[in-house]
C-alpha cells in the first residue's frame, strides 16, 4: 500500500520528540506494519532528522542521536537551547552533558592508545625476560647432556665406579 508523503510525515510526528511515541503503539494505533515504521524512520534518520528510539526521555536516544543533538545545539544560545530542549523534550544539561562525552571521546582513544603502548611494552619486557630465561635452561640442559654423555663415555672406558 502506499502512503502519500502528508501522511508519512503526519505519523513520523508521533515518533519526534517531544512525543517520542514507540514505534509498535503508533504502528497499532495507526494499523501500519512497524517493518513499514522502522524502513520511514530510518530514511528520515538518512535524510538528517533527529528521531530517538522511542523511549521517554533520553535514555532511548542512540548515540547517534545524542551526537545530532550536541551538533544542533552547539551554535544556539541559551534561551535557543532552552526553546530547543523543550521542543524535544530534553534539559539543556542532558544536551551540554552529551557535548562533553562527545569532546571526551577523541580524548578517551589518544589514552586508550596510550595503554595500548604500555601494554605492549610491558609485553615485549616480559618477553625479553622470558627468552633469557629459557636460553639460560637450555644452556643449563645441554650442560648436563654433555656431562652425561662424558660419565657414560667414561663408564665405557672406565668401567662402573666402585660404589654404586
Amino acid at each position: 500500500m502506499r502512503y502519500s508523503d502528508e501522511r508519512k510525515e503526519a505519523i513520523l510526528k508521533k515518533l519526534f520528540p517531544p512525543n517520542n511515541r514507540t514505534v509498535a503503539d503508533v504502528a497499532e494505533e495507526e494499523g501500519i506494519s512497524p517493518a513499514t515504521l522502522y524502513k520511514w524512520r530510518r530514511e528520515a534518520r538518512a535524510q538528517g532528522c533527529l528521531l530517538p528510539d522511542g523511549a521517554n526521555g533520553p535514555k532511548g536516544w542512540s548515540s547517534r542521536d545524542k551526537f545530532t543533538a550536541v551538533l544542533e545545539a552547539s551554535s544556539l544560545s541559551e534561551a535557543e537551547l532552552a526553546e530547543y530542549c523543550r521542543k524535544r523534550g530534553l534539559y539543556p544539561e542532558q544536551v551540554k552533558a552529551w557535548r562533553r562525552a562527545c569532546e571526551k571521546a577523541n580524548a578517551w582513544e589518544e589514552a586508550q592508545a596510550r595503554r595500548l603502548k604500555e601494554s605492549v611494552r610491558e609485553d615485549k619486557k616480559r618477553i625479553k625476560g622470558l627468552e633469557r630465561a629459557l636460553r639460560e635452561k637450555e644452556k643449563a640442559l645441554a650442560e648436563t647432556a654433555a656431562l652425561l654423555v662424558l660419565r657414560k663415555k667414561a663408564e665405557a672406558i672406565w668401567g662402573e665406579p666402585e660404589g654404586e
